[in-house]
Protein backbone atom coordinates (compact mmCIF):
# COMPACT_ATOMS: atom_id res chain seq x y z
CA UNK A 1 0.00 0.00 0.00
CA UNK A 2 2.04 3.27 -1.44
CA UNK A 3 -0.51 5.25 0.35
CA UNK A 4 1.00 5.92 4.21
CA UNK A 5 -0.97 8.75 6.31
CA UNK A 6 1.19 9.61 9.81
CA UNK A 7 -1.24 9.82 12.73
CA UNK A 8 -0.17 12.07 15.41
CA UNK A 9 -2.08 11.16 18.88
CA UNK A 10 -1.64 11.31 22.76
CA UNK A 11 -4.59 9.25 23.44
CA UNK A 12 -3.77 5.38 22.26
CA UNK A 13 -3.48 2.31 23.92
CA UNK A 14 -3.30 1.56 27.02
CA UNK A 15 -3.71 5.09 27.41
CA UNK A 16 -7.51 5.03 29.88
CA UNK A 17 -10.07 7.17 30.58
CA UNK A 18 -10.33 9.09 27.63
CA UNK A 19 -13.02 8.21 24.90
CA UNK A 20 -10.51 9.95 22.72
CA UNK A 21 -8.40 6.62 22.01
CA UNK A 22 -11.28 4.98 20.45
CA UNK A 23 -11.27 7.63 17.56
CA UNK A 24 -7.51 7.00 16.96
CA UNK A 25 -8.03 3.73 17.43
CA UNK A 26 -10.67 3.12 15.17
CA UNK A 27 -9.33 5.12 12.42
CA UNK A 28 -5.96 3.08 12.13
CA UNK A 29 -8.02 -0.14 12.28
CA UNK A 30 -10.39 0.82 9.62
CA UNK A 31 -8.14 3.41 6.91
CA UNK A 32 -6.44 0.63 5.02
CA UNK A 33 -9.62 -0.29 3.78
CA UNK A 34 -10.25 2.46 2.23
CA UNK A 35 -6.59 2.56 0.89
CA UNK A 36 -4.57 4.45 3.74
CA UNK A 37 -1.61 2.95 5.42
CA UNK A 38 -2.00 4.71 8.93
CA UNK A 39 1.59 4.96 11.24
CA UNK A 40 0.88 6.17 14.48
CA UNK A 41 3.18 8.53 16.68
CA UNK A 42 2.13 8.86 20.21
CA UNK A 43 3.89 8.69 23.83
CA UNK A 44 5.46 6.26 25.97
CA UNK A 45 3.10 4.42 28.59
CA UNK A 46 4.69 6.16 31.52
CA UNK A 47 2.94 9.19 31.07
CA UNK A 48 -0.65 7.82 31.47
CA UNK A 49 -1.45 7.88 34.79
CA UNK A 50 -4.85 5.59 34.19
CA UNK A 51 -3.72 2.61 32.21
CA UNK A 52 -5.78 -0.41 30.96
CA UNK A 53 -3.44 -2.82 29.23
CA UNK A 54 -6.15 -4.66 28.05
CA UNK A 55 -6.67 -2.75 25.21
CA UNK A 56 -3.51 -3.10 23.46
CA UNK A 57 -4.88 -6.04 22.09
CA UNK A 58 -6.89 -3.99 20.29
CA UNK A 59 -4.27 -2.34 18.10
CA UNK A 60 -4.14 -3.96 14.85
CA UNK A 61 -1.46 -6.76 13.88
CA UNK A 62 1.45 -5.01 12.19
CA UNK A 63 0.31 -1.21 12.72
CA UNK A 64 3.50 0.59 12.96
CA UNK A 65 3.35 2.46 16.44
CA UNK A 66 6.46 4.59 17.50
CA UNK A 67 6.02 5.55 21.19
CA UNK A 68 8.21 8.59 21.44
CA UNK A 69 9.81 10.25 25.08
CA UNK A 70 7.34 12.15 26.82
CA UNK A 71 6.79 12.62 30.81
CA UNK A 72 4.05 14.54 32.62
CA UNK A 73 4.72 17.69 34.44
CA UNK A 74 2.74 16.16 37.45
CA UNK A 75 4.04 12.42 37.76
CA UNK A 76 7.59 13.28 37.02
CA UNK A 77 8.55 16.70 37.32
CA UNK A 78 6.48 17.86 40.06
CA UNK A 79 6.60 16.78 44.05
CA UNK A 80 3.76 15.72 45.25
CA UNK A 81 1.04 16.65 42.89
CA UNK A 82 2.53 20.15 42.63
CA UNK A 83 4.77 21.79 39.66
CA UNK A 84 5.36 25.03 37.75
CA UNK A 85 3.02 26.25 35.40
CA UNK A 86 5.97 26.46 33.50
CA UNK A 87 6.50 22.75 32.68
CA UNK A 88 3.21 22.27 31.77
CA UNK A 89 2.57 24.81 28.85
CA UNK A 90 0.66 24.28 26.18
CA UNK A 91 -0.01 21.20 28.72
CA UNK A 92 1.21 18.85 31.08
CA UNK A 93 2.64 16.35 28.49
CA UNK A 94 4.91 19.69 26.56
CA UNK A 95 7.67 16.97 26.49
CA UNK A 96 6.06 14.89 24.05
CA UNK A 97 7.31 17.05 21.20
CA UNK A 98 11.06 16.85 22.17
CA UNK A 99 10.67 13.03 21.30
CA UNK A 100 7.94 13.04 19.11
CA UNK A 101 9.62 15.42 16.30
CA UNK A 102 12.57 13.67 16.14
CA UNK A 103 10.76 10.23 15.86
CA UNK A 104 8.00 11.90 13.61
CA UNK A 105 11.22 13.03 11.69
CA UNK A 106 12.92 9.35 10.93
CA UNK A 107 9.32 8.13 10.19
CA UNK A 108 8.30 10.37 7.70
CA UNK A 109 11.95 9.75 5.73
CA UNK A 110 11.64 5.80 6.26
CA UNK A 111 8.14 4.92 5.04
CA UNK A 112 7.51 8.28 3.08
CA UNK A 113 3.63 9.38 4.28
CA UNK A 114 1.25 11.41 1.75
CA UNK A 115 -0.27 13.31 4.81
CA UNK A 116 -0.03 13.85 8.48
CA UNK A 117 -3.11 14.13 11.59
CA UNK A 118 -2.84 15.59 14.75
CA UNK A 119 -5.66 15.11 17.11
CA UNK A 120 -6.90 17.67 19.70
CA UNK A 121 -7.59 17.74 22.91
CA UNK A 122 -3.85 17.54 23.81
CA UNK A 123 -2.26 20.44 22.54
CA UNK A 124 0.97 19.17 22.38
CA UNK A 125 -0.10 16.91 19.24
CA UNK A 126 -1.17 19.95 17.07
CA UNK A 127 2.45 21.60 17.95
CA UNK A 128 3.90 17.79 16.95
CA UNK A 129 1.71 18.15 14.08
CA UNK A 130 2.14 21.91 12.51
CA UNK A 131 6.56 21.52 13.17
CA UNK A 132 6.78 18.19 11.03
CA UNK A 133 4.74 19.89 8.62
CA UNK A 134 6.76 22.89 8.36
CA UNK A 135 9.96 20.72 8.67
CA UNK A 136 8.44 18.48 5.68
CA UNK A 137 5.85 20.31 4.12
CA UNK A 138 3.36 17.09 3.84
CA UNK A 139 0.02 18.37 4.15
CA UNK A 140 -1.60 18.36 7.16
CA UNK A 141 -5.05 17.81 8.83
CA UNK A 142 -5.55 19.11 11.83
CA UNK A 143 -8.47 16.90 14.23
CA UNK A 144 -10.33 19.02 16.69
CA UNK A 145 -12.05 16.74 19.14
CA UNK A 146 -13.06 19.51 21.06
CA UNK A 147 -12.99 23.16 20.31
CA UNK A 148 -8.84 24.89 21.91
CA UNK A 149 -10.15 28.33 23.31
CA UNK A 150 -13.18 27.94 25.21
CA UNK A 151 -14.79 30.54 26.86
CA UNK A 152 -13.86 29.60 30.62
CA UNK A 153 -11.04 27.17 29.45
CA UNK A 154 -7.71 27.73 30.01
CA UNK A 155 -8.03 29.60 32.74
CA UNK A 156 -4.64 29.86 33.20
CA UNK A 157 -3.30 33.10 31.19
CA UNK A 158 0.42 31.85 29.96
CA UNK A 159 -1.53 28.59 28.93
CA UNK A 160 -4.63 30.48 26.89
CA UNK A 161 -1.83 32.92 25.61
CA UNK A 162 -0.38 29.92 24.03
CA UNK A 163 -3.07 27.97 23.17
CA UNK A 164 -4.30 30.55 20.97
CA UNK A 165 -1.03 30.57 19.12
CA UNK A 166 -1.12 27.45 18.57
CA UNK A 167 -4.74 27.47 17.70
CA UNK A 168 -4.51 30.20 15.27
CA UNK A 169 -1.10 28.61 13.62
CA UNK A 170 -2.95 25.44 13.48
CA UNK A 171 -6.00 26.87 11.81
CA UNK A 172 -3.81 28.43 9.32
CA UNK A 173 -1.46 26.28 8.21
CA UNK A 174 -3.31 22.93 7.75
CA UNK A 175 -4.98 21.66 4.67
CA UNK A 176 -8.28 20.72 6.14
CA UNK A 177 -9.29 21.27 9.85
CA UNK A 178 -12.00 18.61 11.18
CA UNK A 179 -14.00 19.07 13.87
CA UNK A 180 -16.70 16.30 15.55
CA UNK A 181 -19.86 18.44 15.46
CA UNK A 182 -21.46 21.32 13.05
CA UNK A 183 -21.70 23.52 15.89
CA UNK A 184 -17.69 23.58 16.66
CA UNK A 185 -17.06 24.10 13.11
CA UNK A 186 -19.59 26.78 12.98
CA UNK A 187 -17.84 28.05 15.70
CA UNK A 188 -14.09 28.24 14.28
CA UNK A 189 -15.67 29.64 10.75
CA UNK A 190 -16.94 32.57 12.82
CA UNK A 191 -13.69 32.82 14.13
CA UNK A 192 -11.50 32.72 10.85
CA UNK A 193 -13.44 34.59 8.71
CA UNK A 194 -10.77 34.96 6.22
CA UNK A 195 -10.48 31.39 5.79
CA UNK A 196 -12.17 29.74 3.01
CA UNK A 197 -15.61 27.34 4.65
CA UNK A 198 -14.29 24.32 2.52
CA UNK A 199 -11.81 24.50 4.84
CA UNK A 200 -13.79 23.19 7.62
CA UNK A 201 -15.25 19.78 8.04
CA UNK A 202 -17.49 17.58 10.02
CA UNK A 203 -16.30 13.95 10.73
CA UNK A 204 -18.58 13.23 14.06
CA UNK A 205 -17.57 10.09 16.23
CA UNK A 206 -18.76 7.27 15.99
CA UNK A 207 -19.25 3.36 17.34
CA UNK A 208 -17.14 0.24 16.09
CA UNK A 209 -19.33 -2.56 15.15
CA UNK A 210 -16.06 -4.82 15.67
CA UNK A 211 -16.45 -4.01 19.57
CA UNK A 212 -19.85 -4.50 19.69
CA UNK A 213 -19.84 -8.23 17.62
CA UNK A 214 -17.19 -9.18 20.16
CA UNK A 215 -19.27 -8.44 23.18
CA UNK A 216 -21.10 -11.20 25.08
CA UNK A 217 -24.55 -11.35 24.21
CA UNK A 218 -27.00 -9.98 26.29
CA UNK A 219 -29.43 -11.79 28.41
CA UNK A 220 -32.76 -12.83 27.89
CA UNK A 221 -35.23 -9.97 29.10
CA UNK A 222 -36.74 -11.39 32.70
CA UNK A 223 -40.45 -11.18 32.62
CA UNK A 224 -40.51 -9.97 36.06
CA UNK A 225 -38.62 -6.98 36.53
CA UNK A 226 -38.07 -3.49 37.01
CA UNK A 227 -36.88 -1.06 33.89
CA UNK A 228 -33.41 -0.44 33.72
CA UNK A 229 -31.80 3.03 32.31
CA UNK A 230 -28.02 3.08 32.41
CA UNK A 231 -25.38 5.77 31.99
CA UNK A 232 -22.24 4.94 30.49
CA UNK A 233 -19.56 7.34 31.67
CA UNK A 234 -18.55 10.22 33.96
CA UNK A 235 -20.85 12.61 35.63
CA UNK A 236 -19.59 16.10 37.02
CA UNK A 237 -20.90 18.86 38.64
CA UNK A 238 -20.30 21.23 35.99
CA UNK A 239 -22.21 20.32 32.80
CA UNK A 240 -22.99 16.61 33.83
CA UNK A 241 -24.45 16.84 37.11
CA UNK A 242 -26.76 14.51 38.60
CA UNK A 243 -28.87 16.16 40.80
CA UNK A 244 -31.60 17.43 38.97
CA UNK A 245 -32.20 14.17 37.77
CA UNK A 246 -31.55 12.51 41.18
CA UNK A 247 -34.53 15.29 42.33
CA UNK A 248 -36.94 14.56 39.53
CA UNK A 249 -36.71 10.69 40.17
CA UNK A 250 -37.90 11.70 44.00
CA UNK A 251 -40.36 13.82 42.58
CA UNK A 252 -41.84 10.98 40.78
CA UNK A 253 -41.43 8.54 43.77
CA UNK A 254 -43.46 11.05 45.79
CA UNK A 255 -46.31 10.76 43.41
CA UNK A 256 -45.75 7.22 43.21
CA UNK A 257 -45.47 6.87 39.82
CA UNK A 258 -41.70 4.98 40.40
CA UNK A 259 -40.37 2.86 42.83
CA UNK A 260 -37.40 -0.06 43.31
CA UNK A 261 -40.37 -2.53 41.54
CA UNK A 262 -41.16 -0.51 38.39
CA UNK A 263 -37.50 1.24 38.19
CA UNK A 264 -34.07 0.57 38.18
CA UNK A 265 -31.33 3.54 37.36
CA UNK A 266 -27.45 2.22 36.64
CA UNK A 267 -25.11 5.01 36.69
CA UNK A 268 -21.78 2.68 35.31
CA UNK A 269 -18.40 4.56 36.31
CA UNK A 270 -19.63 7.55 37.04
CA UNK A 271 -16.23 8.76 38.49
CA UNK A 272 -16.48 10.31 42.01
CA UNK A 273 -18.64 7.74 43.44
CA UNK A 274 -18.69 8.92 47.27
CA UNK A 275 -20.22 12.16 45.71
CA UNK A 276 -22.58 10.66 43.54
CA UNK A 277 -23.52 8.49 46.54
CA UNK A 278 -24.01 11.47 48.54
CA UNK A 279 -26.58 12.98 46.42
CA UNK A 280 -28.33 9.95 45.97
CA UNK A 281 -29.03 9.76 49.16
CA UNK A 282 -29.67 13.50 49.63
CA UNK A 283 -32.38 12.86 47.29
CA UNK A 284 -33.23 9.53 49.02
CA UNK A 285 -33.34 7.72 45.66
CA UNK A 286 -30.99 5.10 46.38
CA UNK A 287 -33.47 2.24 45.94
CA UNK A 288 -33.68 2.74 42.65
CA UNK A 289 -30.21 4.60 41.75
CA UNK A 290 -27.17 3.26 41.81
CA UNK A 291 -23.18 4.59 41.06
CA UNK A 292 -21.76 0.96 39.47
CA UNK A 293 -17.64 0.52 39.33
CA UNK A 294 -16.02 0.78 35.86
CA UNK A 295 -16.84 -2.40 34.23
CA UNK A 296 -14.33 -3.87 30.68
CA UNK A 297 -15.44 -2.12 27.77
CA UNK A 298 -17.50 -5.08 25.84
CA UNK A 299 -19.47 -5.16 29.48
CA UNK A 300 -20.45 -1.84 29.15
CA UNK A 301 -21.43 -2.59 25.81
CA UNK A 302 -23.58 -5.60 26.83
CA UNK A 303 -25.07 -3.53 29.54
CA UNK A 304 -26.03 -0.67 26.74
CA UNK A 305 -27.64 -3.81 24.37
CA UNK A 306 -29.52 -5.05 27.91
CA UNK A 307 -30.91 -1.68 29.18
CA UNK A 308 -34.06 -0.95 28.39
CA UNK A 309 -33.11 2.74 28.02
CA UNK A 310 -30.35 4.86 27.94
CA UNK A 311 -29.71 8.07 29.30
CA UNK A 312 -27.56 10.93 28.00
CA UNK A 313 -26.16 13.90 30.48
CA UNK A 314 -25.01 17.14 28.50
CA UNK A 315 -25.39 20.48 29.47
CA UNK A 316 -24.82 23.90 28.19
CA UNK A 317 -20.70 23.73 29.51
CA UNK A 318 -20.68 21.28 26.19
CA UNK A 319 -22.82 22.99 23.84
CA UNK A 320 -20.49 22.45 21.14
CA UNK A 321 -19.48 18.81 21.90
CA UNK A 322 -21.51 15.13 21.54
CA UNK A 323 -20.40 12.31 23.64
CA UNK A 324 -18.94 9.88 21.74
CA UNK A 325 -21.43 7.81 23.04
CA UNK A 326 -24.34 8.47 21.67
CA UNK A 327 -22.79 7.15 18.96
CA UNK A 328 -22.58 3.79 20.64
CA UNK A 329 -26.37 4.26 22.50
CA UNK A 330 -27.54 4.19 18.74
CA UNK A 331 -25.50 1.05 18.04
CA UNK A 332 -27.47 -0.39 20.80
CA UNK A 333 -30.97 0.40 19.52
CA UNK A 334 -32.33 1.32 22.61
CA UNK A 335 -34.70 3.71 23.66
CA UNK A 336 -32.49 7.39 24.94
CA UNK A 337 -33.72 9.82 27.07
CA UNK A 338 -31.52 13.05 26.97
CA UNK A 339 -30.75 15.18 29.85
CA UNK A 340 -29.42 18.29 27.80
CA UNK A 341 -29.64 22.31 26.80
CA UNK A 342 -31.76 22.14 24.13
CA UNK A 343 -29.75 24.88 22.08
CA UNK A 344 -27.00 22.56 22.70
CA UNK A 345 -24.94 20.38 20.17
CA UNK A 346 -26.20 16.72 21.44
CA UNK A 347 -29.65 17.94 21.35
CA UNK A 348 -29.52 18.45 17.65
CA UNK A 349 -27.89 15.28 17.10
CA UNK A 350 -30.62 13.76 18.97
CA UNK A 351 -33.42 15.18 17.37
CA UNK A 352 -31.95 14.50 13.83
CA UNK A 353 -32.03 10.96 14.76
CA UNK A 354 -35.26 11.06 15.69
CA UNK A 355 -34.89 11.17 19.78
CA UNK A 356 -37.42 13.74 20.95
CA UNK A 357 -37.34 12.68 24.92
CA UNK A 358 -35.47 15.14 25.99
CA UNK A 359 -35.23 17.19 28.79
CA UNK A 360 -33.90 20.62 30.44
CA UNK A 361 -30.24 19.01 32.22
CA UNK A 362 -30.90 21.29 35.44
CA UNK A 363 -34.55 21.53 35.49
CA UNK A 364 -36.17 18.85 37.69
CA UNK A 365 -39.64 19.63 37.15
CA UNK A 366 -39.40 19.26 33.17
CA UNK A 367 -37.11 16.09 33.85
CA UNK A 368 -39.65 14.39 35.77
CA UNK A 369 -42.39 15.15 33.58
CA UNK A 370 -40.48 14.11 30.29
CA UNK A 371 -39.28 11.31 32.30
CA UNK A 372 -42.66 9.90 33.25
CA UNK A 373 -43.99 9.83 29.68
CA UNK A 374 -40.93 8.24 27.87
CA UNK A 375 -40.79 5.42 30.56
CA UNK A 376 -44.97 4.86 29.64
CA UNK A 377 -43.55 4.72 25.76
CA UNK A 378 -40.67 2.02 27.26
CA UNK A 379 -43.24 0.48 28.52
CA UNK A 380 -45.55 0.41 25.64
CA UNK A 381 -42.77 -0.63 23.81
CA UNK A 382 -43.62 2.10 21.56
CA UNK A 383 -40.46 4.33 22.24
CA UNK A 384 -38.20 5.67 19.60
CA UNK A 385 -34.93 3.88 18.43
CA UNK A 386 -32.27 4.41 15.78
CA UNK A 387 -33.42 3.36 12.29
CA UNK A 388 -30.89 0.92 10.16
CA UNK A 389 -30.29 4.05 8.38
CA UNK A 390 -28.81 6.09 11.07
CA UNK A 391 -27.01 3.16 12.27
CA UNK A 392 -25.00 2.41 9.61
CA UNK A 393 -24.21 6.31 8.92
CA UNK A 394 -22.67 6.60 12.63
CA UNK A 395 -20.38 3.77 12.30
CA UNK A 396 -16.77 4.74 12.56
CA UNK A 397 -16.01 2.18 9.06
CA UNK A 398 -18.06 4.99 7.28
CA UNK A 399 -16.40 8.20 9.76
CA UNK A 400 -12.69 6.12 8.55
CA UNK A 401 -13.79 6.54 4.82
CA UNK A 402 -14.63 10.05 5.57
CA UNK A 403 -11.65 10.72 6.30
CA UNK A 404 -9.29 8.61 3.76
CA UNK A 405 -11.52 10.98 1.12
CA UNK A 406 -10.14 14.11 3.23
CA UNK A 407 -6.76 11.98 2.92
CA UNK A 408 -6.82 12.07 -1.02
CA UNK A 409 -8.20 15.48 -1.38
CA UNK A 410 -5.23 16.84 0.46
CA UNK A 411 -2.68 14.60 -1.17
CA UNK A 412 -3.58 14.97 -5.07
CA UNK A 413 -3.54 18.63 -3.75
Amino acid sequence: MHNRALLIAFHFPPQAASSGIQRSLSFSRHLPASGWEPMVLTAQPRVYINQNPSQLASIPGGLLVRRAFALDAKQHLGWRGRYLNASALPDRWATWALGAVPAGLALIRAQRPKVIWSTFPIATAHLIGLALHRLTGLPWIADFRDPMLQPAYPTNKAQRRIYGWIERQTIRRCSKAVFTTHGAMALYRERFPELAPDKFVVIENGYDEDMFTAAPPAPAPATERPLTLVHSGLLYNTGRDPAPFFEALARLKARGAVDAATLRVVLRAPGNTPNINALIDKHGVGDIVAAAPAVPYAQALTEMLSADGLLIFQGTPFNNQVPAKVYEYFRARRPIFGLVDHAGETARVLDKGGFGDQAYIDDPAEIADVLARFLERVRAGTAHVATPELVAGSSRTHRARQLAALFDEVAKA
